[in-house]
């Protein structure tokens, strides 16, 4: 019951606080998914994208 009533007086009580608070939590929720997602996908294709072979098939101008 305190968990329900400190949310209730620090977030929902007031509308500005709670629609800025989901907008907030939404924002953070993308990004934290897309990093992991990023992530995920490099391990499972390391070694077969083209950041990775990409010095296979380009020249260096250090000559």
């Amino acid at each position: 019951m305190a968990f329900a009533s400190a949310f209730y007086n620090t977030i929902a009580k007031r509308n500005s606080v709670f629609v800025s608070s989901i907008f907030v939590g939404a924002f953070a929720f993308g990004v934290g998914f897309d990093v992991a997602v990023q992530s995920f996908w490099d391990h499972w294709n390391k070694g077969r994208q083209w950041k990775d072979i990409r010095a296979n098939y380009t020249q260096s101008d250090d000559s």
